[in-house]
Parts: C-alpha cells; sequence; structure tokens
C-alpha cells in the first residue's frame, strides 16, 4: 500500500536567481562587505564626475 499524503502535495519551489542575489545583499553576514563595495562604488564615482576638481589645489 503506497504512503499517504498529507495536504495537497505541493513543493515548495526553490528560490531563483534573483531572489537568492536579494537574499545575499540584505543578508546581515553580508553587511560589511556590501557596504564597503558601496563606498568605493561612491568614491570612484566622484573622482570621475566633474566635483572632483573640488580636491585639487588652488
Amino acid at each position: 500500500m503506497p504512503p499517504k499524503i498529507q495536504g495537497k502535495g505541493r513543493t515548495v519551489a526553490e528560490p531563483n536567481f534573483a531572489q537568492n542575489t536579494l537574499h545575499a545583499f540584505t543578508d546581515k553576514e553580508n553587511r560589511s562587505v556590501v557596504t564597503a563595495i558601496g563606498m568605493f562604488a561612491i568614491g570612484v564615482a566622484f573622482l570621475h564626475s566633474s566635483w572632483a576638481e573640488i580636491l585639487l589645489p588652488a
């Protein structure tokens, strides 16, 4: 006799790539790495922009 299936028998789908990526970015364990990469990106964007002229001596 086959085993009885309880519930509707639905299987839980595995999270896709986008959900895994979002979970990795928002995970507390990765917060320092994400913050460091974000600050680096902001610094590069600032140095590449015209605002970087503020740093030049007069």
